[in-house]
């Protein structure tokens, strides 16, 4: 079986999309929809915007949910049987499985971001990524800590994310490295996401999926909150509201994929993150890009 996998915030670059728009009749139309849906040129930020431009919260979200959707959509071979993403990428598998429209996908993608963004100046925060040290242990040192501080993404093994208030994390990734880690890296983001501290954007997000309308979908999408496959429209809802202020199981997402048949992943979008992680999560996985 294959599995259609989508990038989160992070992957984005100048010139994203550009050939798609250049290539595909069906791939322009969407582009110039999405630059009428969001209210500005979001393509020509996409096409010719410097790293700095393609990093405003506006900007980001939407860009890697509208080339990661549009290099799916496009493709003649894409007939999905599973479908995942990563945080932010939930919401382009929703696309391609057909329970979100484009234009509703893009609409809740972009008040995502600028409700995290308010999140952010409510509450200053950050995110560490830890490597090589085992999840226990991560989610121990965090649980240790009177500052907010919580696991936020699992990545793959020996790389997990931990997110939370200024302080915590910088208490955090001392005790991370005097407990063995390899590394404690602070994050150039915005904020603590997937943490409790998201809890004002969380309210807002819901308002918006509460107000769209969810289809039935083609094929399973294995979400972020539980790492479990999910069909039913009101479950898929229900954890998508959670995702913002709980962690990114992806580790245990695509163990869960490859128990039920998954034998080759396919990222859909910009870079190739996620092909890497699923190489370490399951060196057998046959990786590829659109």
């Amino acid at each position: 079986m294959k599995a259609y996998v989508f990038p989160g915030q992070g992957a984005q670059f100048t010139g994203m999309g550009k050939d798609l728009y250049e290539s595909s009749s069906k791939a322009k139309i969407l582009f110039d929809s999405a630059d009428q849906i969001l209210g500005f040129n979001i393509t020509k930020i996409m096409f010719e915007g410097s790293a700095d431009e393609l990093k405003e919260t506006k900007v980001t979200q939407p860009a890697v949910f509208i080339h990661s959707v549009v290099s799916a959509l496009v493709n003649d071979d894409f007939k999905p049987e599973m479908v995942a993403g990563h945080s932010l990428g939930e919401f382009s598998a929703l696309v391609a499985n057909g329970t979100l429209t484009f234009e509703d996908g893009l609409k809740l993608v972009s008040q995502r971001a600028q409700a995290m963004q308010k999140a952010c100046e409510l509450n200053p925060s950050t995110m560490a990524a830890i490597l090589g040290l085992e999840d226990d242990k991560v989610e121990e040192i965090c649980a240790s800590i009177e500052d907010v501080v919580v696991a936020a993404n699992y990545n793959c093994p020996g790389q997990l994310v931990i997110s939370g208030s200024n302080a915590g994390i910088e208490l955090a990734c001392e005790k991370m490295k005097e407990a063995g880690a390899k590394r404690a890296l602070p994050l150039p983001v915005g904020g603590a996401f997937h943490s409790p501290l998201m809890e004002p954007a969380r309210e807002q997000l819901a308002a918006a999926i509460e107000a769209t309308v969810f289809s039935q979908p083609i094929c399973p999408v294995y979400q972020n909150v539980d790492a479990k496959a999910h069909s039913s429209v009101d479950e898929i809802k229900a954890n998508l509201i959670a995702q913002l202020t709980a962690p990114v199981r992806w580790t245990q997402s695509v163990e869960q994929m490859v128990a039920d048949g998954a034998t080759a992943f396919v990222e859909c979008g910009p870079g190739k993150v996620l092909q890497g992680l699923v190489k370490k999560i399951h060196r057998e996985a046959e990786v590829s890009g659109i």
